[in-house]
């Protein structure tokens, strides 16, 4: 009897505490003032794309969101970033039932990048307006789509018109079973994503969502608000620390020796081009895909191999340290070719760090521990490789240890380098 009353007790505790602390009920009149005048922008992007053109995508909306935030309209500054949780991505290769609805935070320090423009989690959306498992329904949503005409004309001009869907568009609204809409259009797109500006300010809508947002063009790309949010794009701490620990175990790297030290905060970074970086040349070698569809500019293994002891010889460095999606067979006969002159490493997670970071996690520790070499030789047109090359840029390399590609199998080991997008500040 008294075990009941104590269990009903707590019980009531809880849900008090769940309601008080957690949610807030607009119906209730329960939310604060900021969060009822808040409107929220949710984007969503084609479901193959990979983990860094996403983060690109994100950069694009996430100025968008800065710049709204900082309109002297009262339509416009009230909105919020809602971040898309990371779905199961194809090239994580994992089954398709797990991996879903993973937060920014995972990956990514939430509060760095708050710091540069209105943003947040789904949950938090959810919090905020008081439903986490009730439905719910998008104001207005707008599948983003090219215009087939310009493809035709070879006109490209910023223009953008609702009209009838390409294909059989849809939205999968993440993946969640009470997210919906009523209102769904497609809109043919071209130009830049601060025009979507004129949507939001012709619509009194609450939440409104724009998918396949891909679609939309950065407004300038590599100026100095891009860096910004390039910048406040913080990793997990976790993830920090355990390719910290790879380093200083593998390849005798620490940020003290190698002149990588950033600030906490990364508004208090300070221009310059003193990094050093761990002795060791940092590899990202892609094969997959791109190894088959483009042959004339991925080398084969033993190509690779060539331009890799060549860059070591020239480096006067013992070490390399390999990102790639090779399978093992490849890796090893990359591996063979190399030693025993040289030593050759890849990052090989435990079972922990696989359960608890997942492959998004891992993918991040291989660019921080290529973004900290001596000097970078990435893939040509690879995201993965541009995404350490930015990174290099924020740590402070010299331009020239860090924009630099292995050639195809054919070109003699001469072909011309990656575009240099430099930090601007």
């Amino acid at each position: 009897m008294h075990r009941t009353v104590i269990f009903i007790l707590l019980t009531t505790l809880y849900i008090k505490y769940v309601v008080s602390e957690e949610f807030c009920s607009i119906e209730r009149d329960e939310c604060s003032d900021e969060n009822k005048k808040s409107r929220y922008l949710f984007y969503d992007v084609n479901s193959p794309e990979g983990f860094n053109l996403r983060r690109d995508v994100y950069i694009r909306f996430a100025v968008f969101a800065y710049h709204l935030h900082k309109s002297p309209k009262q339509n416009l500054n009230n909105f919020k970033l809602v971040l898309p949780p990371w779905p199961n991505l194809y090239h994580w290769r994992t089954k398709m039932s797990t991996y879903m609805y993973i937060p920014w935070s995972h990956f990514f320090d939430l509060s760095s990048l708050q710091s540069f423009a209105p943003v947040i989690e789904m949950y938090q959306f959810f919090d905020e307006i008081g439903i986490r498992y009730g439905e719910i329904n998008i104001d207005e949503v707008y599948i983003l789509q090219h215009f087939e005409d310009m493809f035709k004309s070879g006109r490209f001009e910023d223009k953008m018109e609702i009209q009838k869907c390409n294909k059989d568009f849809f939205t999968t609204f993440y993946h969640y079973d009470n997210i919906t809409s009523n209102n769904i259009k497609c809109l043919s797109f071209h130009g830049h994503t601060s025009q979507l500006s004129k949507i939001l300010e012709q619509s009194n809508a609450r939440t409104i969502l724009f998918d396949h947002a891909e679609v939309a063009l950065h407004d300038r790309f590599g100026d100095r608000v891009y860096w910004q949010a390039r910048r406040s794009m913080r990793f997990n701490k976790k993830l920090v620390k355990i390719a910290a620990e790879y380093r200083q175990q593998y390849l005798n790297s620490s940020d003290e020796k190698d002149s990588t030290i950033l600030q906490p905060n990364w508004k208090d970074d300070k221009p310059g081009r003193n990094a050093v970086g761990g002795p060791y040349l940092g590899v990202h070698l892609r094969r997959r895909d791109f190894a088959w569809g483009r042959p004339k500019d991925v080398p084969d293994i033993e190509n690779a191999a060539k331009q890799i002891r060549a860059l070591l010889v020239k480096l006067n460095l013992d070490v390399a340290f390999v990102a790639t999606d090779a399978s093992q067979t490849e890796y090893e006969e990359l591996r063979q070719l190399l030693e025993p002159d040289f030593t050759v490493l890849k990052y090989t997670p435990s079972k922990t760090v696989k359960q608890v970071h997942k492959a998004g996690g891992i993918a991040i520790i291989d660019q921080i521990i290529c973004a900290h070499a001596r000097y970078f030789v990435g893939t040509h047109e690879s995201t993965f490789s541009f995404r350490i090359q930015e990174e290099r840029e924020i740590l402070g390399f010299p331009v020239e240890t860090t924009f630099n590609r292995l050639c195809g199998s054919d070109s003699d080991g001469k072909c011309d380098g990656p575009s240099k997008w430099t930090i601007v500040y």
